[in-house]
């Protein structure tokens, strides 16, 4: 073996202001070669005879500025060219010293045999760090690659040589780094990861780090076992509010026990920037860099591991998309229909609804040979006779006619837009080949002209648009409500189901929209809800969906975001949630924050609503629409209920909302309605009020309006156990007297109050279908009512969540 000379090639000045000032130096065989593991350096192989190695950095944090993008690119075209996925340790870190990410100071060594004085001499401190380098091992610490030695020549050699004796032709060297001393409990160790969605693109994570992370994220509840930020939006209030939040950043940036913080917050922000410099990379030159751990130290925080995943390269863009056709989709002036049956059928169903909604026949063309007319529209053989080109067609054909049919319309320029009702367009024996002619002739119309029509579906039950007069869910209209309420809600789903399901529990509320999407073949959610974000007739968007199309999540959000800075409310519900997928990935950060926590946590900093059930959807939508109008001017609660379980349950349930005591003309108010009543005898006044079931409607209305008034209350529960007989609540029947409809029955006295005040509260009545008529006679006046307790608490904190400004306590 050849000897080396051992020659510094850069030296770094001390960084003023920096908590430790120091000088680096990289090492490589002989001048003037550059440093080994950056640009146009020599391979490993070509390093591995040597007796000892090359690269020495150190922990101290660089200086500001951003990362050098063309030397990380560089790094990561070398290691793809060698036909690797993954970064070796030693590149990995080399690639944390160009975005200015500290990391230990570090030798590299081919084996046991190269482990000398001089390896040793460079690294401080009487232990050291000792992991494999290996592109087939990336969890180093699962399998047995890293261990802990004295830093001495013998015991680091054997330590080295135990490990190769255990991981046999695994290993390609080592490194041996100085040990930085930290403490690895809780708040000690954290996890930094920049990766690629499909969803969102690009996104940073923040949680727990070190060989705990999983298990410390599953005991942790939603929100706070990671933080997601998104380098194409803003988190409000900044990243560090996003950080603060979580429990791991919270135990390293805050007081514990009288001790001081151990890091300031804003060194952990500045690695999440740092990483956040690195997103122009992803997808096409890196899919992830994760830090597990960074150790939390008194000179900040330092990459003790680092794993990199390499990118395949420039991915396919989407060709624009002519999405200004939306606005012909929802409302059209021309409709063409195909798959129209003289007897019932989905296309009849939906002729009759469209005429049902007062769209003109004379508008309207029913593709369909062998008559004239149906039902009073014109009928054409084929679609070389249609008269024109119409702003919508709605396809209801069989799934195995419907591609050569939607190739057609689009090689003809015939619509402006189309609805696809069947599913199974590729599945279907044959369908392929058609399918292929459809995508096709869709990507050739987007290449020239007006771009060609826009798609919705396949597989939906299409849109219904009161603006637009038309409506293509296939349900007679005797199985859905009237709704005789107009209602500022959009509802945009992925499943037809779905959204036939909310129509019928949304009651009277008739939506402006209903969008089904289906397979978003070509029209996303997103693209719907940055359209619909312009109408501002609509305040609550409420959104159902089991996955999105490549990048929409991203496009959804930056929409969402919109809304929510105008005070108005996104709902969304997202199925599907499994980590089963997740836990199967090769990195921590994907098992712990897969596609939908990271979703969940984008669209919390964007101010949407997450519901966790259908029911909870139903709830936060029909709430949100009812309460428009009237602003929150801050959290403080007043309730009261007949029933004393309610009282209870309302304040163990109120979460963000403030249950306030009452001031003192509100508790004289209140004593002087209960003294009379014998009530004041058996209970005391407070917040919320037990009206026990002693109280008649006179007495509910006046305690209601009482607390409703108070300047210290800004929203308020009204819980209504219905089965006592002090209360009317049913409508007249047979076997009692009972007249709910009276005006001195509590749903009237309810209704006066609600058309009396400002103030937004809601009712509770916790009761079976006997007392369905009084819940409905309490909504049809557009009184929110909610079926338990902890319902109401957790709706109304969650709309007070999207309107009341959390800083200030005032309205958003």
């Amino acid at each position: 073996m050849g000897t080396s000379t051992l020659v510094p090639v850069d030296q770094r000045t001390p960084v003023p202001g920096s908590p430790v000032h120091y000088k680096d130096s990289c090492w490589c065989r002989s001048a003037p070669s550059p440093n080994p593991w950056s640009p146009g350096a020599c391979t490993l192989q070509d390093r591995a005879h040597e007796a000892h190695a090359v690269a020495v950095t150190n922990t101290a944090v660089p200086a500001a500025g951003s990362p050098s993008l063309a030397a990380i690119r560089a790094i990561l075209d070398r290691a793809r060219a060698a036909g690797r996925t993954t970064l070796l340790e030693p590149e990995g870190l080399a690639v944390l010293a160009e975005a200015g990410i500290a990391v230990p100071r570090w030798r590299f060594v081919a084996g046991a045999g190269a482990v000398d004085d001089r390896v040793l001499a460079e690294l401080p401190g009487d232990r050291v760090v000792l992991k494999v380098v290996s592109r087939r091992i990336l969890h180093k610490t699962e399998a047995g690659g890293v261990a802990v030695a004295r830093n001495e020549v013998e015991a680091v050699a054997a330590a080295i040589g135990a490990m190769e004796t255990r991981l046999g032709d695994a290993v390609e060297g080592f490194t041996v780094a100085e040990f930085v001393g930290h403490d690895a409990g809780p708040g000690g160790e954290l996890l930094f990861s920049l990766r690629w969605t499909d969803d969102f693109g690009a996104v940073v994570s923040v949680g727990a780090g070190g060989i705990a992370t999983e298990a410390l994220s599953a005991d942790l509840r939603p929100g706070r076992e990671i933080a997601i930020v998104s380098p194409a939006l803003a988190p409000r209030g900044g990243i560090g509010a996003a950080l603060s939040g979580t429990t791991a950043v919270r135990l390293a940036t805050t007081s514990q026990r009288g001790q001081p913080p151990r890091i300031a917050l804003d060194r952990v922000v500045e690695t999440v920037e740092r990483l956040l410099g690195l997103a122009a990379l992803v997808p096409d030159d890196l899919l992830e860099l994760e830090i597990n751990p960074a150790a939390v130290t008194a000179d900040g925080l330092v990459a003790l591991d680092v794993l990199v995943s390499l990118g395949e390269g420039p991915r396919p863009a989407r060709s624009p998309r002519p999405l200004h056709k939306v606005a012909r989709l929802l409302a059209p002036r021309s409709i063409g229909i195909v798959g129209v049956s003289a007897g019932a059928n989905a296309g009849r169903v939906i002729l009759g609804n469209i005429l049902r909604e007062g769209f003109e026949p004379e508008r309207i063309t029913v593709v369909k040979p062998g008559t004239d007319r149906i039902d009073g529209v014109r009928c054409v053989p084929d679609l070389a006779s249609l008269p024109g080109k119409v702003d919508l067609f709605v396809i209801v054909l069989p799934a195995a006619g419907t591609p050569a049919f939607v190739a057609e319309v689009i090689e003809r320029d015939l619509a402006e837009s189309m609805i696809v009702i069947p599913g199974g367009l590729e599945e279907k024996s044959g369908g392929d080949a058609l399918a292929t002619r459809m995508r096709e002739a869709l990507a050739a119309a987007r290449m020239h002209g007006d771009g060609g029509p826009v798609i919705n579906g396949g597989n939906c039950l299409g849109i219904r648009s009161r603006p637009g007069r038309y409506d293509t869910l296939f349900i007679p209209r005797w199985k859905l409500p009237p709704g005789t309420r107009p209602a500022p809600i959009a509802l945009i789903t992925g499943s037809g189901a779905f959204a036939i399901t909310r129509l019928s529990r949304l009651g009277a509320l008739d939506p402006r929209y209903v969008v089904t999407v289906g397979n978003q073949m070509d029209l996303t959610v997103g693209d719907f809800l940055e359209h619909l974000a312009g109408d501002p007739s609509l305040s609550v968007f409420g959104v159902y969906l089991e996955g999105f199309a490549r990048l929409d999540g991203l496009r959804f959000l930056q929409a969402a975001a919109r809304i929510t800075a105008d005070g108005r409310q996104v709902v969304l519900y997202r199925a599907g949630r499994t980590t089963a997928g997740a836990s199967a990935s090769a990195s921590h950060t994907a098992a712990i924050a897969g596609e939908v926590t990271v979703g969940r946590e984008l669209a919390r900093a964007a101010g949407v609503t997450i519901a966790d059930t259908p029911g909870d959807f139903d709830d936060l939508v029909r709430t949100f629409a009812l309460l428009d109008g009237r602003p929150a001017g801050g959290r403080r609660l007043g309730a009261t209920s007949n029933a004393g379980s309610e009282c209870v349950t309302i304040a163990d349930h109120a979460g963000t909302l403030d249950l306030i005591p009452f001031a003192g003309l509100t508790d004289e108010r209140l004593a002087a309605i209960l003294g009379p009543t014998g009530i004041a005898s058996v209970v005391d006044v407070h917040n919320p009020l037990d009206l026990t079931p002693i109280a008649n409607a006179t007495t509910t209305e006046a305690v209601a309006r009482a607390i409703l008034d108070a300047d210290e209350v800004d929203v308020g529960i009204v819980g209504i156990v219905p089965m006592t007989d002090t209360l009317e609540t049913l409508p007249p029947g047979p076997g009692h007297a009972e007249d709910m409809t009276h005006p001195d029955a509590v749903a009237a006295g309810l209704i006066r109050l609600w058309h009396e005040t400002a103030k937004p509260w809601v009712v509770v009545v916790d009761a079976g279908p006997l007392y369905a008529p009084f819940v409905a006679r309490l909504e049809a006046e557009g009184i929110p009512v909610l079926a338990t307790a902890d319902a109401a608490a957790r709706t109304l904190g969650a709309w007070c969540d999207a309107t009341v400004d959390r800083s200030t306590g005032r309205s958003s």
